[in-house]
């Protein structure tokens, strides 16, 4: 058992968790909508930029070149004039989009519950200021 001067690195709640990176990545509201657009198969730059919509180029390439260096995306480049690049899940990226999936629906389910709930809550909170 390690002592409390032992970073806890195998402990997503502890700072020093290199498991924590890796959450900034997928957990994000990018890392998570380009993972799930991947999930339904290999798409070029261009069509990934279209189907997240407001994602800036910058924040796209980012966060692709964020989740292939983790091991979630595949950059392919074919050869063609001007080469032709796709993205896709590998395998460990597809374990997780699937997951990822689910949480989504429910967001997407319960948005207005969700929202209602914060109206109340911000009615209450400025009731409580007066």
């Amino acid at each position: 058992m390690a002592d409390a001067a032992t970073p806890r690195r195998h402990d997503v709640f502890h700072s020093d968790c290199p498991a924590r990176e890796i959450l900034d990545h997928v957990a994000s509201r990018w890392g998570a909508l380009i993972l799930c657009a991947l999930g339904t198969g290999s798409h070029r730059f261009y069509e990934l930029r279209d189907r997240v919509d407001g994602i800036s180029e910058k924040m796209l390439s980012q966060t692709l070149r964020a989740l292939a260096r983790d091991g979630l995306v595949e950059r392919t480049v074919e050869p063609a004039t001007p080469p032709r690049v796709s993205y896709a899940l590998t395998p460990l990226g597809v374990e997780l989009a699937g997951r990822l999936q689910g949480l989504i629906e429910w967001i997407t389910v319960r948005a207005q519950d969700v929202a209602a709930a914060q109206r109340g809550y911000d009615r209450a909170a400025a009731a409580r200021s007066r």
